[in-house]
C-alpha cells in the first residue's frame, strides 16, 4: 500500500483576535445562550457570523451588534432546507429544544420533533455546506451535543436519542470530510446556564416530586465532581478553539466538558 506524502497546511500568519479573518460562520439557535455566546466568540476572532434563528428579532439585534448577518429561520421547515446552498467556513449546529416526559406519555409529535430538530436539520445544513468547503478546502464542523450524547437520564428519550445520533453524524461527517479539509467534531456540556435548562426546573421538580430548589441539587448536579452550572461562555471558548487553525486535527471527537459528570 502507498502512502501520500505528508502534506501540512500554511501557516496563516494570524493572532487569536484575527485568525478566523476571512471565514463565514453559521450559528444555529444563534441569538440567545450558547448560540450566542459562540457567536461571538467566533467574532472576536475575525469571523464573519450569520445568526440562524427563528427569533428575528434577536438575531437581528445580535447580528447588528457583532457586525455579522441575521438568517431568521424556521429550522423545522425542512422542505426549504433540502435545497439549500449554504456557504459556511464554519458551521454551528447548536439549535435545540427540550421535552422532560416518562416514554409512556411522551408525545409522539414532540418526540419527532426534536429529531428533526437536532439531528435531521444538522444533516441537511452539514450537506448543503459540504460541497463549498469542500471546494475551498476548509471547513468546521461544530456540533453542540451535550453529556446526553454519551449518557442517558430518565425522562428525557427524545433528547438523548437526538443527541447519540447527532454524535454518529458527527463522525461519519468527520470520515468523510477528513481528505477535503473538513472537521466535524462534538462539544459535549453538561447542563449549562441557558433558558432551556431553565425551562426544565419546574418539570423536573414535578417528575420527581421535589422542590424546584432540590432539582439542581438533587437531579441536575448530583454527578458532577464541580457543583455548578456551565456557563455559556465555556462551551463557546471550546468551538472558537475548534474553528481555529490550532485544531486543525482535531476531528471525529466529543468534547466533554461535564463538571466530572461522565467520569463515574
Amino acid at each position: 500500500m502507498s502512502v501520500s506524502p505528508e502534506v501540512r497546511p500554511e501557516p496563516r500568519n494570524s493572532s487569536v483576535q484575527g485568525e478566523l479573518s476571512g471565514r463565514r460562520a453559521v450559528v444555529t439557535g444563534g441569538a440567545s445562550g450558547i448560540g450566542a455566546a459562540s457567536a461571538r466568540a467566533l467574532a472576536a476572532r475575525g469571523a464573519s457570523v450569520v445568526i440562524a434563528d427563528r427569533d428575528a428579532d434577536g438575531a437581528k439585534r445580535l447580528a447588528e451588534e457583532l457586525g455579522g448577518e441575521p438568517w431568521a429561520v424556521d429550522l423545522l421547515d425542512t422542505a426549504a432546507l433540502e435545497e439549500l446552498s449554504l456557504r459556511a467556513d464554519i458551521l454551528v449546529n447548536n439549535a435545540g429544544i427540550q421535552v422532560v416526559s416518562p416514554i409512556e406519555d411522551f408525545s409522539p409529535s414532540d418526540f419527532r420533533r426534536i429529531q428533526i430538530l437536532m439531528v435531521e436539520v444538522p444533516f441537511l445544513l452539514i450537506r448543503a455546506a459540504l460541497p463549498g468547503m469542500y471546494e475551498r478546502g476548509f471547513g468546521r464542523i461544530i456540533n453542540i451535543s451535550s453529556v446526553h450524547g454519551l449518557r442517558a437520564s430518565p425522562f428525557k428519550s427524545a433528547y438523548v436519542t437526538a443527541k447519540h445520533g447527532l454524535e454518529g453524524l458527527s463522525k461519519v461527517t468527520a470520515l468523510e470530510g477528513g481528505e477535503h479539509g473538513v472537521t466535524s467534531n462534538c462539544v459535549n456540556p453538561g447542563y449549562v446556564r441557558t433558558p432551556l435548562v431553565e425551562h426544565q426546573i419546574a418539570d423536573q421538580a414535578r417528575l420527581h416530586s421535589i422542590s424546584e430548589d432540590e432539582v439542581m441539587t438533587r437531579i441536575m448536579l448530583t454527578e458532577a465532581a464541580i457543583k455548578r452550572l456551565v456557563e455559556p461562555v465555556e462551551v463557546a471558548s471550546v468551538v472558537a478553539w475548534l474553528a481555529g487553525d490550532d485544531a486543525g486535527m482535531v476531528t471525529g471527537s466529543s468534547y466533554v466538558m461535564d463538571g466530572g459528570w461522565s467520569a463515574r
